[in-house]
């Protein structure tokens, strides 16, 4: 059954943790009832206790973004409760442990790209159809997508393949009134870290909580205008 509450609605990939769990956060505590998505089931379950302690609307379904039919599940969970889409957070992504490039596996290539590129493309085409004027797309894109990093090309090429992506996806739909944002954060305090510099200085870095506020803004701004980038990055000038 649909619900019947006013709310806005936010759908974020990766929602169970980092920037897509403090999006919820900040999206839920402005109104809006959220959807949140990720292979990970347990985070799921834990972030929407926490969500719902909170007084959040909050829907929770597992998603792998790289597999089709596990994106149509999603869609088909969303519509048991909601009518339409108003903002769609493309967050979820990972990372890759450094390696120069005659030295990265396939495997490495393959799943990063997979959940980088092909998921935001798989995720955005069957949200879409469910989306008005006024509403918007977020892409997590990270500096990534213009600042090159050696030992990181699976990453950096998924991420400035997202920008392109992002780039052809809002021309498409200015004559729909959907906005497209693309989300350039420096160095944010979260999970991924551990996947390629344990050791990193996160005390030096943004929060989650930040990144989100931002979006919160953008999201904010009146459908007649549109901000389109937004980089921010801690004042460290860590990365």
């Amino acid at each position: 059954m649909k619900s019947t509450s006013t709310s806005k609605v936010a759908l974020i990939t990766g929602g169970g943790q980092g920037i897509g769990l403090a999006a919820a956060r900040v999206f839920g505590r402005a109104g809006f009832s959220v959807v949140i998505a990720g292979r990970n089931e347990s985070r799921l379950r834990t972030a929407a206790a926490e969500l719902q302690r909170d007084k959040v609307q909050v829907v929770a379904q597992r998603c792998d973004v790289t597999d089709p039919a596990s994106v149509d599940k999603l869609i088909a969970a969303v519509r048991e409760h909601h009518a339409s889409i108003d903002v769609l957070f493309n967050n979820a992504g990972v990372a890759h442990a450094p390696a120069p490039v005659e030295k990265l596996s396939i495997a490495n290539w393959k799943q990063v790209m997979d959940t980088n590129l092909t998921g935001m493309f798989l995720v955005t085409r069957a949200v879409l159809p469910f989306m008005h004027a006024g509403a918007m797309v977020v892409n997590n894109l990270s500096v990534a997508a213009t600042h090159s990093f050696p030992g990181m090309a699976a990453y950096n090429a998924s991420k400035a393949g997202a920008l392109g992506f992002t780039n052809v996806l809002r021309e498409e739909l200015r004559e729909r009134g959907i906005r497209v944002l693309a989300l350039l954060p420096g160095a944010v305090a979260t999970e991924i870290w551990n996947q390629f510099w344990p050791d990193a200085p996160k005390e030096k870095m943004l929060s989650a909580e930040t990144v989100a506020e931002a979006v919160l803004h953008a999201v904010n701004t009146p459908a007649e205008a549109a901000i389109e980038e937004i980089r921010v990055g801690p004042t460290s000038g860590v990365l």
